[in-house]
């Protein structure tokens, strides 16, 4: 494994361990390094991994040249330093350097030919081998010309290891003596060459880190530069490179040398000043980046507004900083951003007028705008709707009164929808439509094992009405036991469920609906008192249908608009006598039978005109008319007989009906409906 997080996880277990650098046995027999020397190199090695964790790219030379002097000094050489070879061109490079004072200098930067040191280039190139020379009499005589080249350097005893970290790496370490010779132990051979890994995977990290960063940015600018300007200064002769388009919105003149000058006698003299200040602080600051809107001037007088974005980029060491970016004008999106705020400002005012104006008719159709499905002209039904709208507001408990069948869940939901809890569920429950040994489960939920047969943990309605609203309706159907716990509820907001003992608390705004005279059934012994006082704190009595017949006809007609989409039928006119005979006639099922009275007239009725009579005003005819589903059947095969029994599509059955085409042919096999033939 090689890179920066191997050898920092190598130097941190030999720093733990307190060991040694692994060695063969033949480093073994080499002259071994005391152990202040060995606690030495790994301080030395724990130093230098510090210093290339997360390295800014342009920190890199300055703490490689550190390192050098470093290890200089560490193993008292005169010389070390970093090589690249150069495969291609068949030469090498000293790319960074550290020498002793006193210690003659040698070419530091350019190129060196191959031919310096042929026969130590081939070896480290080719084979990769590691060259120790501790004294100059070790060079074999086909290395006559690498022998000069060390006398003419002073180099007395070498020492060049290649860094391998990846097929392609092309780094090595150097180690001069020019004083003194020097024999090279192995161990010292295999500390130099982990240095060398270390601050080779630095130079490569940092070398792709900038070529990810540039390469993103270039990209950035080709991508925005769609019907944009490109534009290049050097912050060293401000000479000014323009791409074709940033000449067209500048206006400068094409084919000259270009100036900084030139582009900021274009800038309106206004924005001329923050433009020099951008530019200044680009320069200043590596890497920093700007983007600012200002004005130009054209030769012809015209002001076009234009957006400038630019960064400066430190290249590589002997290179010169260059600031990039891209120009782009927006004149006419700045046109239409005065447009539209003179349109925005023009609406505000016509709203704030309009409120005014509407501020007045408010009150006058709020009542009957929140009430849209409660329908009755009458005195008491406008008397129940003042009521809610009094109520809904108000965190208190509602008690519901009256006859089956007079809309008390409709006015519950009603309450709830302009009640602050409007945003969280109205959950209601039927106290009449279950056994008395299932409404406790209802309410309170139960766990797993409660009873017999409890399978699963159930959520009671309590929980599930949490933060909103619980409809309780047959509220005089309750068991006495029940009415304890339920009030108890009412009064702390907790309870247990079935089978648990844990206490759960909820806030749970209660309305509550009975036909019942609870103030009876209270006197009969059949309802708890205290329960009924905290249930009576608003009552709303909402009379029967027989007490308000002027609510009749609107009823009527809207339940004949309700059917005539689920019937597929449409109605224009209902006699005046069947009306005033509806009129008259008791109800005592109050509205519900009222609309199921309706719905069975449009079934039964033919065309437009709606023929309806009470119950029992009519007498029975001697033929039996049939049940409602035998008519509803007869009603379908009609329209499927019109449309050629064809159910789907355009004009099919299933739209005339105002059916799904899936909910027709539920109702086909339901009543035995096949096509002929089939």
């Amino acid at each position: 494994m090689h890179g920066m997080e191997a050898l920092t996880r190598f130097v941190q277990d030999v720093v733990r361990e307190g060991g040694n650098v692994p060695v063969d046995m033949d480093r073994q027999r080499s002259a071994p390094q005391s152990l202040s020397d060995r606690e030495g190199f790994h301080r030395l090695l724990s130093e230098i991994s510090a210093r290339f964790v997360m390295i800014p790219p342009h920190r890199l030379t300055e703490e490689i040249e550190a390192s050098l002097r470093q290890m200089l000094d560490f193993f008292q050489v005169d010389r070390c330093g970093l090589l690249r070879t150069l495969p291609g061109k068949k030469a090498f490079q000293i790319a960074y350097l550290a020498t002793a004072d006193d210690v003659p200098s040698i070419p530091y930067g350019p190129e060196l030919p191959r031919s310096l040191f042929p026969w130590a280039y081939d070896k480290l190139t080719r084979r990769r081998e590691v060259i120790a020379v501790n004294r100059l009499d070790d060079l074999p005589p086909e290395a006559a010309a690498d022998r000069q080249t060390r006398l003419t350097w002073s180099i007395r005893s070498s020492l060049a290891v290649p860094i391998i970290l990846s097929e392609s790496s092309d780094w090595l370490i150097s180690v001069n003596q020019t004083r003194r010779e020097r024999r090279w132990t192995e161990e010292v051979i295999q500390q130099f060459k982990l240095l060398g890994e270390i601050l080779v995977s630095a130079i490569e990290r940092c070398a792709a880190e900038s070529a990810l960063r540039q390469s993103e940015e270039f990209l950035k600018l080709a991508t925005d530069a769609a019907d944009v300007g490109l534009w290049s200064i050097s912050p060293e002769t401000f000479h000014v490179w323009a791409s074709p388009k940033m000449q067209e919105i500048f206006h400068l003149p094409p084919g000259e040398a270009l100036h900084f000058d030139q582009l900021l006698s274009r800038i309106h003299p206004d924005d001329r000043m923050k433009i020099q200040k951008a530019f200044t602080h680009i320069a200043e600051i590596a890497e920093k980046r700007q983007s600012l809107e200002c004005r130009i001037v054209r030769p012809d007088g015209t002001v076009r507004w234009v957006l400038i974005r630019g960064r400066s980029f430190q290249g590589p060491p002997g290179a010169a900083q260059r600031i990039l970016g891209a120009a782009v004008d927006i004149t006419d999106q700045k046109n239409m951003e005065e447009q539209l705020r003179l349109r925005l400002e023009e609406i505000a005012s016509l709203k704030v007028q309009l409120e005014r104006e509407n501020e007045y008719l408010r009150d006058e159709v709020r009542l009957r705008s929140n009430h849209e499905e409660i329908v009755g002209p009458s005195a008491a039904m406008r008397r129940i709707l003042a009521e809610i709208e009094q109520v809904a507001e108000k965190d208190v408990t509602v008690l519901l009164q009256g006859e089956t069948g007079t809309g008390k869940e409709l006015l519950a939901h009603a309450i709830h929808r302009l009640s602050p809890r409007r945003d969280r569920p109205l959950v209601a429950i039927n106290c009449a439509a279950l056994p008395p040994t299932l409404i406790e489960n209802e309410l309170f939920g139960r766990e797993k094992g409660a009873y017999t047969g409890a399978l699963t943990r159930m959520v009671g309605r309590f929980e599930l009405a949490d933060k909103g609203t619980l409809f309780l309706d047959e509220i005089g159907e309750l068991p006495l036991d029940l009415q304890a716990k339920l009030l108890r509820v009412l009064e702390e907001g907790r309870f247990e469920r079935l089978g648990s003992h844990k206490t759960i608390k909820v806030d749970v705004r209660i309305i509550a609906a009975t036909n019942r005279d609870l103030a009876q059934e209270v006197a009969a012994g059949r309802f708890r008192r205290d329960l009924y006082y905290r249930l009576n704190v608003f009552p709303i009595w909402i009379p029967p249908l027989r007490e308000r017949p002027e609510d009749i006809p609107p009823l009527v007609w809207s339940f004949v608009k309700q059917l005539e989409k689920k019937l597929g039928r449409r109605i224009d006119h209902i006699p005046r006598r069947d009306m005033e005979a509806l009129q008259r006639y008791p109800w005592p099922g109050n509205a519900r039978e009222l609309k199921n009275t309706i719905e069975r007239a449009m079934i039964v009725s033919k065309g437009s005109t709606l023929r309806v009579r009470p119950p029992g005003t009519v007498p029975e005819p001697t033929t039996p008319v049939g049940s409602l589903e035998e008519t509803e059947r007869r009603h379908i095969l009609n329209v499927l007989e019109k449309t050629g029994w064809r159910i789907g599509g355009k004009g099919g059955a299933a739209e005339t009906l105002n059916m799904k085409r899936t909910t027709l042919q539920s109702k086909m096999k339901k009543l035995g409906i096949k096509r002929p033939g089939a």
